[in-house]
């Protein structure tokens, strides 16, 4: 129902810039997404961290899920992004510009994680390797966003300072609902995959018994 509503806002309510056109609705899309990225990536540090700290029970997993949840996001962050950057710009890419090239090596350094796990076998090293690893790059995160919000670039404005949102109210309702969407998009698809890895695990540990 939030994604149908923001789809709704996004192209039959929200006024269209009176600088980038109709182009410009794809910020409703790229931002919400690339805030989900960032949550999914910190999620699954915060997990990491509760396994090193406290050894939660599971941990190891949720962590693993919310990065794989926080790729596939930053996945399409860098697509929207491309697209909204040949409408605006005329490139696909630019590699001088520091805010594209942060976000890619944000990307990058957690599609990375994938290729430690698998190259571990299951234990207790490969989970606390992992979570180390998550650890690290959550520091990340607060770089890419300030390298975006001191970008001087039209394609990257700064709508949120110290004096509120600047946009108009119906703007800002659109953007909220589709960050909202965003948000309770990529939670269902951490839970939904979690039940599933959880059962596979199972299974596993029931197959080991029957041997």
């Amino acid at each position: 129902m939030l994604i149908a509503a923001s789809v709704a806002l996004i192209f039959f309510y929200v006024p269209t810039d009176a600088d980038q056109g109709f182009s410009q609705r794809i910020f409703y899309i790229h931002v919400p997404v690339a805030l989900t990225a960032y949550a999914c990536f910190g999620w699954g540090a915060w997990k990491a961290l509760r396994h090193l700290w406290k050894r939660e029970p599971g941990a190891d997993l949720e962590s693993y899920v919310a990065i794989h949840q926080g790729v596939i996001f930053g996945a399409l962050t860098l697509l929207t992004g491309s697209l909204w950057a040949k409408i605006s710009w005329g490139h696909w890419w630019l590699w001088s510009e520091s805010q594209l090239v942060l976000f890619l090596v944000l990307f990058l350094f957690y599609g990375a994680y994938f290729m430690l796990r698998y190259s571990v076998e299951p234990g207790p090293a490969r989970a606390n390797m992992c979570a180390v690893y998550a650890l690290f790059g959550v520091v990340l995160i607060p770089i890419s966003f300030l390298a975006i919000r001191l970008a001087n670039q039209l394609i990257h404005p700064v709508v949120f300072t110290l004096q509120g949102p600047q946009m108009a109210g119906s703007m800002f309702l659109t953007f909220c609902v589709s960050l909202a969407a965003m948000l309770t998009l990529a939670a269902t698809l951490f839970h939904v995959e979690l039940a599933g890895k959880r059962i596979d695990s199972r299974l596993r540990e029931l197959r080991e018994l029957l041997t």
